[in-house]
């Protein structure tokens, strides 16, 4: 692609006893006459945490090296400084994130990127799962999957799909398991890859899913190597608990339509899975708070049947009492259990979901998970749900977890039932509760979690520590719980003998796996027990966490990986000269307006022919100089304005619609019909590349890179960051207009021209107008009435902090069409919503409100942000309701969904 040609991709995993490490090798070349950029980008799952990446240039390797995260942003912003950028990794999916390097290579020189990232496999409905994203965007030679599993309890089932997988590529995935090992291969030839028999595209692009499982002879196993042990506990045939569900559910006016209909759909399909010895009920709340019963209700037939027709005319309405809702829940299960109307062996869980934030009853967030906790007081789980990205994410997380349960986003996608019903699922077949693993206390060190409140139909506990004596050789283990009919007790005996015997086979797989297993699990654990912590507490576990992280070189979010890259070269020009005018005509032309041959822009023909000039020896000297005596010439209107005094664009009439980014990067969305505008920021790292308009049916796109300060703001929680480089293309004019704030840059094809900002520039071609305003700003005009203002704000030079920057404004963006998206494009549609319950905020001078939008709920502050286009040095103010978190609830999906690779 674009000369870059990858000729080999390799994802290369080693999976024992569940922890997988993976390393994926990308081999590349530069097939072109000029450096290139070569790009690469990977998903891995979330639940992964990166361990290594290398780039080897000519046989020059560029380590990454893990910091922690301040001392990692230092040398980030160091590097950028010196002009150079580095890895990011970014959240792209549901369960993956995207690592993305580039980096400037020479004609004919080859880069190998290698990523290495590991994992501990989780059991769910009785299978361990593997997600490997696959998207090599390019046909590759040489391209392979290969998956070794070594589990020394033995395989007893081996599976591999991918989402891409054609019926002619099905017969190339080619696995094994025999024992206790497993192998998987895929290798696609060239011609497999094609989505046509003639086409250029690759069917690859999906996911690649291994899932296996193990023999369970026993309830437990235990693995002892090099002073470490792990134990997984995953009992079978076990009679069922009977359970008692509490659903708690948002029906506020924000959850209207689709969000509505998918949850009823779920609910109704859950139904139809609960167990005729499970108990149930439903609470609804919006405004008010309302029952389907009073107490729990036991599931026979009749009141499924009944529970059916109630969820069926659920309406949604009013506000967000979630506070109250929730409460009534707590208080309906703790009575039940209280007067005995519940089983004593049964399994209790409360499942929340909603869609917006508190605003009605008590709103703080604080106080709700104070007084939940005191309410639940440990008996049982919470399980919380946030549908969409208007929640409050991290309250729903911090309050699950301190209830003994997990939080859930459900994206608003067309399977948001599906993922209702997945998570249901998850919790719905409970076998133990009050579950206790139980060591030596005075011969482990360094435990994690080893108290369980549920333990669910196919899943599995896994507990790993350290034992005081490194030379320990033997452990054992006892393990109880409270099941169906009575309580159990398990002991479990192992030695490090015992292990190296069932290891003996094992010949691939890296040795040490065990002491990162416990050092990855605890890494997770102390992350996840800090959501929850405050003070000292919070200190520690961040300052353990992060030790970890740094010895076992893990990227978590204490830690960052930096790839710099070497200093990257100009890029030369070495194209094939363009006969037919002279150098002495152009100039000529320039002097006395003559015009040219008809269909000769000057632009063109002057760039075309200082190309010819440099592709001949010894012509720099001759090229500064005509740049010299262009700068001296007056070029008249038609193509090239020149004036010395300062020039505006005017609009011909006020704009009726107009979106605009600019500043910290603040973005205003006009709503003409409620004579008001809605307004975000987006907080993200230098080097983003973030998509503000896409547009597949002109193909026009807008792509900005943002720049941070020149150092960091001690002083400020959130660093600055602005728009330093603008990139819009028109695909179909094959044009691409590049800005920074020291240079304007347009490709027509192959052609380049370059202009400073100290130009006055009028620039005319068939589809489009540029206009240059000295120093000020720049109008790009597309035949289709689109046109885009790019304003420069300059900065005195010798500022401690701050650096130029530029802004971006959109007029008669309705020209484009509907399917326009991107962090601006998808307001080019008109967008309305409702403001209700104004209120102090925690500024006097900017009250807050409840906003409506796009079936969301959301906590509004009113604000201005400034409107630079008619003056780019002080601004006008622009009054708006800012929303909060990155635009989450007003922009479709969340932020990091447009973070792109690439600025074209």
């Amino acid at each position: 692609v674009n000369g870059i040609e990858i000729y080999s991709m390799k994802i290369d995993s080693k999976v024992t006893s569940r922890f997988a490490h993976n390393v994926i090798t990308s081999r590349a070349v530069n097939r072109g006459n000029v450096s290139k950029e070569v790009f690469f980008d990977v998903d891995l799952p979330k639940t992964a945490f990166i361990t290594n990446f290398s780039m080897t240039i000519d046989g020059v390797t560029y380590p990454g090296t893990i910091k922690e995260k301040e001392a990692a942003k230092q040398q980030y912003e160091k590097a950028v400084s010196r002009g150079q950028t580095a890895g990011l990794v970014k959240a792209s999916g549901r369960k993956t994130e995207k690592f993305t390097v580039s980096v400037n290579i020479k004609a004919a020189s080859k880069v190998t990127f290698e990523l290495t990232y590991e994992e501990l496999l989780k059991r769910q409905f009785g299978k361990y799962e593997m997600l490997i994203k696959v998207k090599p965007k390019q046909l590759v030679k040489d391209f392979e999957i290969e998956v070794d599993i070594f589990e020394p309890q033995g395989i007893t089932e081996l599976e591999a799909e991918g989402t891409f997988i054609t019926n002619e590529l099905q017969n190339t995935i080619k696995k094994t398991f025999s024992g206790k090992k497993g192998h998987i291969s895929f290798k696609p030839t060239l011609d497999q890859q094609r989505t046509c028999a003639n086409c250029s595209q690759s069917v690859l692009d999906g996911d690649f899913t291994v899932k296996y499982d193990v023999k369970r002879t026993t309830a437990d196993n235990l693995q002892i190597v090099n002073g470490y042990f792990v134990h997984f506990f995953a009992p079978t045939k076990l009679p069922k608990l009977s359970k008692n569900v509490i659903f708690v559910l948002d029906t506020s006016g924000s959850m209207s339509g689709r969000a509505m209909e998918q949850t009823k759909e779920a609910l109704l399909k859950i139904l139809d899975d609960i167990k005729e010895d499970d108990f149930f009920n439903f609470i609804l709340f919006d405004s008010e708070i309302s029952t389907w019963k009073e107490t729990l209700i036991k599931a026979t037939p009749e009141n499924l049947d009944e529970a059916r027709k109630f969820v069926q005319h659920i309406s949604t309405r009013g506000l967000t009492n979630l506070h109250g809702g929730l409460m009534r829940g707590i208080d309906i299960l703790n009575a039940a259990h209280e007067e005995n109307l519940v089983p004593k062996r049964s399994a209790s869980i409360i499942i929340m979901l909603t869609d917006g934030q508190p605003n009605v009853g008590i709103s703080s967030t604080q106080e709700i998970e104070r007084v939940v906790k005191k309410a639940i007081d440990g008996r049982y789980p919470l399980y919380n749900l946030g549908f969409g990205s208007g929640v409050d994410y991290g309250f729903l997380e911090k309050m699950a977890l301190e209830n003994k349960g997990v939080a859930r986003r459900i994206y608003p996608d067309s399977d948001a039932a599906l993922q209702l019903q997945g998570f249901y699922d998850e919790v719905s077949n409970p076998m133990l509760i009050d579950v206790e693993l139980n060591y030596p206390e005075n011969e482990i060190s360094d435990l994690t979690t080893n108290s369980f409140k549920h333990f669910y139909d196919g899943s599995e506990i896994v507990v790993a520590g350290r034992f005081v004596d490194s030379n320990q050789n033997h452990l054992t283990v006892d393990v109880r719980g409270e099941g169906a009919d009575n309580a159990l007790s398990y002991t479990t005996q192992q030695d490090a003998e015992q292990t190296a015997q069932a290891f003996q086979e094992q010949q691939y797989i890296f040795g040490d796996y065990i002491e990162r297993l416990w050092a990855y699990l605890t890494i997770e654990q102390l992350l996840e027990k800090r959501i929850t912590a405050t003070g000292e507490e919070k200190e520690n576990l961040t300052a353990e966490a992060l030790a970890l992280s740094l010895k076992y070189k893990f990227v978590t979010p204490l830690t960052s990986m930096v790839v710099t890259k070497p200093e990257e070269n100009e890029e030369g020009i070495a194209d094939k000269p363009t006969e037919g005018i002279d150098i002495f005509t152009i100039v000529l032309c320039l002097i006395f307006d003559v015009p040219l041959k008809k269909g000769f822009n000057v632009g063109t023909v002057l760039n075309m022919y200082l190309k010819n000039l440099l592709s001949k020896p010894g012509m720099c000297v001759v090229y500064a100089k005509l740049l010299f005596l262009v700068k001296l010439i007056s070029i008249k209107p038609s193509f090239i304005t020149k004036s010395y005094g300062p020039t505006y664009h005017t609009y011909a009439s006020p704009p009726t619609w107009y979106t605009s980014v600019d500043g910290d990067p603040h973005f205003i969305i006009s709503v003409p019909q409620r004579r008001d505008a809605i307004c975000f920021n987006i907080n993200e790292n230098p080097g983003t590349i973030l998509n503000l308009i896409n547009d597949p049916v002109t193909g026009i796109t807008v792509n900005g890179e943002l720049i941070g300060d020149k150092r960091a703001n001690s002083d400020a929680k959130i660093q600055n960051s602005y728009f330093g480089k603008i990139g819009i293309a028109n695909r179909q004019l094959n044009f691409k207009l590049t800005i920074t704030p020291e240079k304007i840059t347009i490709e027509n094809g192959d052609e380049k021209t370059g202009f400073t900002w100290l130009d006055s520039v009028t620039l005319q071609q068939a589809g489009l107008t540029l206009i240059i305003n000295r120093k000020k700003n720049l109008v790009l005009s597309m035949g289709s009435g689109t046109s885009f203002v790019v304003v420069l704000h300059q900065v005195w030079k010798k500022h401690p902090l701050h650096q130029d920057f530029l802004g971006l404004y959109t007029l008669k963006s309705d020209k484009l069409s509907e399917q326009t998206h991107g962090l601006l494009g998808q307001f080019f549609q008109p967008i309305d919503f409702t403001i209700l319950e104004i209120h102090p905020g925690s500024d006097p001078k900017k009250p807050d409100a409840t906003m409506i939008v796009k079936n969301n709920e959301l906590i509004v502050t009113r604000g201005w942000q400034k409107d630079y286009r008619r003056d780019p040095k002080h601004g006008v103010d622009i009054p708006c309701w800012f929303v909060h978190d990155n635009g989450a609830g007003l922009i479709d999906g969340v932020h990091t969904d447009y973070i792109v690779s690439s600025l074209f």
